[in-house]
C-alpha cells in the first residue's frame, strides 16, 4: 500500500491522452453555423416574410364577412312598389357550443316553430355550422335573443316582398331563400336588381361572435330599381276579368295580356292558375308557368286576319271582292274543308266578318308556300319575341318547303302553326299601328322605341281594321266584344286541342282585338284553356273578358269615347246562330 503512488483526478491516465486538435474547431463552428442560420431564418420571417406569419395569426381569429347588399325593388310605370326586400333574421348554431338544457330546447323549438327532434338533430356535434331557421321576422329573432343560448347565434338577411300577392305574380317571380332571381323579373333582371355585397374584416372569439369590427374592405352597393312597363291598375283589371271567366265557364287555365299600342309596352299580363309569391310552401307546379310566352297553341279564326292582308296589300283582291264559298265546303287532296254554314258567294269582308274556313283557304292559294311564310315570319311567327323572359316559347312554324296544299290550307285559319298567346297578341299591333311591328317591351319606356318594321301599308290596314270592327260587331262572331262608348274591333278563335299528335274534343277559346278603333290605344288578347261549363267558342267565352278588360282600361287611361254610348243589353241576347259559332 505504501509503495502506491497516488493519483490525483486531473492526473487520470485517460485524460493525458489529447483529443484531436481539429474536433472542437468542428463542433463550435457547427454550433456558430445552426446559430446563424436561426437568426438568419428569424430575420427572414420577420422582416422580410412577416404577411406569412401575419396570414397564419389571422387566420385563428380574423374573419372577412360579408355585407348584405339591399335588392333593388320593382315597381311599375306609376312608381307603386310591386317588389321589395325587407330586413329578416336567420339563426343559426356552433353545435359544439350548443350544450342547451331540454327546457331551453324546447323554448327554442316553439319560438322557431321546429320539432324539438329536429332541433335536436341539427345541434348534435359534429359540424361546426348549422342553420336552425332563416328569415324569421325581426320579433321573433329579438326573443330567441333574450334567451341568451349558448352556441346559437343571428345574422341579418333580406327577404322579398310581393305587396300584390297572386295578381302580378307570373310577371315579378319570385325569390330564392338567398334573396337571388328564380322566376320571372327577378330572374330577368338579377344582375340589375341584386347590386353587389360589401366585405369588412372583423375579430371573433372561438364561439363565433364579433368582438371587433377591424376595418371596411368594400362597401356594399345596393342593387337597382327596375320599371316596368305594367300599370297595376290596369293589372289586378284583367286579373279579376280572368278569374271570373276561369270561374264561370269551368276553365283549366287561362291568360291575358294588354299592350299599349302606341310604344309596344306591357301594361298588364295575366296567367290563371296562378299562385302567391310570399307562400314559399307552394312554389311548384304547373301554376308557375306564365303561359302567355311559354305555353303554345294554334291560334285558329285569329290569323284570317293576316291572310285577308297579304291578299289586299298584293293587289289580289279588293275589300268587296267576291269570293265563291263553295256552298260551305271544298276539297284538297283527300282532305275537306268545311264552314258549318253554307255562305254561297261572300265579300273578302264577310269572310273575315263570318269568319269562313273555305273563303279564308281561296284567298291563301293565291300565294306560294314562301310568301305566306315570310308573312309569318315577318310577324313574328316562329321565335322567341326576346323579351329576356326566362323560358319564353317561339311556336312552331315549319319552313315553307315543307308545307303540302292541305297544310298549307289549314295554316290560314291558323291550325298546324302554333304561337303564344304574347305573339298573337304582337302581330295584331299591325292593324293598331297602321302595318308597322314595334318591339315589346317589359319595363317603362321613356319614349317611343325606334325600329319597328313596316308589315304592311297603311291603307291595307285602314280597310283591315273595318273587317276587324264588323267581326266584333253585332252580325260579327264576337258581339260580346262590344264595350259602351267605344268602337272595338277584334277576331275569335276556338281551336281544337292537339293531344298526342291527334285533335281532341277539347278547345281552347280566344279574342284578340283593339280599341278604340278609330285610334287604336291598347291591344288585347284573351285565351280560355278547356272551358267545360257548356261553352266553349271564342265569342262566347273569351269576348267577353276582353270587353271587360278593354273597357276598364280605356277609361283607366283617360281614352276619350268614339262611339255613342247608346244602350247595350249583352248579357240577355239570344244564342248565337250555331252556324256563326262553328267557325268562332
Amino acid at each position: 500500500m505504501k509503495n502506491q503512488r497516488a493519483v490525483t483526478f486531473n492526473h487520470n491516465p485517460l485524460l493525458e491522452k489529447g483529443l484531436p486538435a481539429w474536433r472542437p474547431r468542428l463542433v463550435l463552428l457547427a454550433l456558430l453555423a445552426g446559430s446563424v442560420a436561426l437568426a438568419g431564418r428569424a430575420a427572414y420571417l420577420q422582416g422580410f416574410n412577416n404577411d406569412f406569419l401575419q396570414a397564419k395569426g389571422e387566420s385563428r381569429y380574423s374573419r372577412v364577412i360579408a355585407v348584405p347588399a339591399t335588392r333593388g325593388r320593382v315597381v311599375d310605370r306609376n312608381g307603386d312598389v310591386l317588389a321589395v326586400s325587407t330586413p329578416v333574421r336567420s339563426i343559426w348554431a356552433i353545435p359544439g357550443d350548443a350544450q342547451l338544457t331540454p327546457p331551453q330546447v324546447r323554448q327554442l323549438a316553439a319560438l322557431l316553430e321546429m320539432d324539438v327532434e329536429e332541433v335536436n338533430r341539427r345541434l348534435t356535434p359534429g359540424r361546426d355550422f348549422v342553420y336552425l331557421k332563416r328569415q324569421l321576422a325581426p320579433e321573433i329573432a329579438r326573443q330567441i335573443a333574450e334567451l341568451k343560448l349558448p352556441g346559437i347565434h343571428q345574422q341579418q338577411e333580406y327577404r322579398r316582398y310581393y305587396p300584390g300577392g297572386e295578381v302580378a305574380a307570373h310577371v315579378l317571380g319570385f325569390t330564392g331563400v338567398d334573396d337571388t332571381g328564380q322566376e320571372g323579373v327577378e330572374l330577368a333582371h338579377d344582375a340589375q336588381l341584386a347590386g353587389r355585397p360589401g366585405a369588412r374584416r372583423v375579430i371573433r372569439d372561438r364561439r363565433g361572435q364579433i368582438i371587433e369590427d377591424v376595418e371596411a374592405i368594400r362597401a356594399p352597393r345596393d342593387g337597382e330599381d327596375v320599371v316596368l312597363a305594367m300599370d297595376s291598375k290596369l293589372q289586378y283589371l284583367a286579373y279579376s276579368a280572368l278569374r271570373q271567366a276561369m270561374q264561370t265557364h269551368k276553365a283549366q287555365a287561362g291568360a291575358a295580356v294588354v299592350l299599349d299600342a302606341r310604344t309596344g309596352e306591357i301594361l298588364a299580363l295575366v296567367n290563371a292558375p296562378t299562385f302567391n309569391p310570399n307562400n314559399r310552401a307552394n312554389l311548384s307546379g304547373a301554376q308557375l308557368r306564365n303561359r302567355v310566352l311559354t305555353d303554345v297553341f294554334e291560334p285558329g279564326s285569329t290569323i284570317k286576319p293576316f291572310i285577308a292582308a297579304l291578299a289586299l296589300e298584293h293587289g289580289k283582291v279588293k275589300p268587296d271582292t267576291l269570293i265563291e264559298t263553295d256552298q260551305g265546303r271544298m276539297t284538297i287532296g283527300r282532305a275537306t274543308i268545311t264552314d258549318v254554314r253554307r255562305h254561297g258567294a261572300l265579300t273578302v269582308s264577310q269572310v273575315i266578318q263570318k269568319s269562313s274556313n273555305v273563303g279564308t283557304v281561296k284567298l291563301a292559294q293565291r300565294f306560294t308556300p314562301d310568301e305566306m311564310w315570310r308573312m309569318f315570319d315577318e310577324l313574328g311567327f316562329g321565335a322567341p319575341l326576346g323579351l329576356g323572359f326566362p323560358g319564353e316559347a317561339g311556336g312552331r312554324l315549319r319552313p315553307a318547303r315543307t308545307w303540302r296544299p292541305i297544310e298549307q290550307a289549314t295554316m290560314s285559319y291558323g291550325h298546324g302553326i302554333s304561337a303564344t298567346l304574347m305573339q298573337v297578341a304582337h302581330a295584331y299591333l299591325v292593324f293598331a299601328r297602321d302595318g308597322e311591328l314595334l318591339p315589346l317591351s317589359l319595363t317603362r319606356l321613356d319614349e317611343p322605341p325606334k325600329g319597328g318594321r313596316k308589315v304592311f301599308s297603311a291603307a291595307t290596314m285602314r280597310d283591315l281594321r273595318e273587317m276587324l270592327e264588323l267581326a266584333a260587331g253585332p252580325s260579327g262572331t264576337a258581339p260580346k266584344a262590344q264595350v259602351a262608348g267605344y268602337r272595338v274591333a277584334g277576331k275569335t278563335g276556338t281551336a281544337h286541342k292537339l293531344e298526342g299528335g291527334r285533335y281532341t274534343n277539347k278547345y281552347i277559346s280566344s279574342f284578340v282585338g283593339f280599341a278604340p278603333a278609330s285610334n287604336p290605344r291598347i291591344v288585347v288578347a284573351v285565351m280560355i284553356d278547356e272551358p267545360s261549363a257548356g261553352q266553349h267558342y271564342g265569342g262566347a267565352v273569351a269576348a267577353p273578358v276582353f270587353a271587360r278588360i278593354t273597357e276598364g282600361a280605356l277609361r283607366a287611361l283617360g281614352v276619350a269615347p268614339d262611339a255613342p254610348l247608346a244602350p247595350m243589353h249583352i248579357a240577355g241576347q239570344p244564342e248565337l246562330p250555331r252556324a256563326v259559332k262553328e267557325n268562332m
